[in-house]
């Protein structure tokens, strides 16, 4: 899967922060959600615009950007 696919930033919705595609829900939300505990069920119940494809996107959205973060050591 393309996290692409689901995901989309725009200016003009929310200031640009990355949203799931046709919704105004940020995927930080979604990341800090199941960081919380809540399952793919309780999110789509809560949030029924969004699909388990776009839940799956925003964690591949986080990996793929971990991946690029630089860490620097601090001692």
């Amino acid at each position: 899967m393309n996290w692409k696919n689901h995901i989309t930033s725009d200016p003009s919705v929310l200031f640009g922060k990355m949203v799931i595609k046709n919704t105004r829900i940020p995927v930080e939300l979604i990341l800090e959600k199941l960081g919380y505990g809540y399952s793919f069920d309780s999110l789509i119940e809560a949030y029924p615009r969004i699909t388990t494809d776009d839940i799956l996107a925003c964690l591949l959205f986080a990996a793929d950007n971990s991946k690029h973060e630089k860490t620097l050591a601090v001692a």
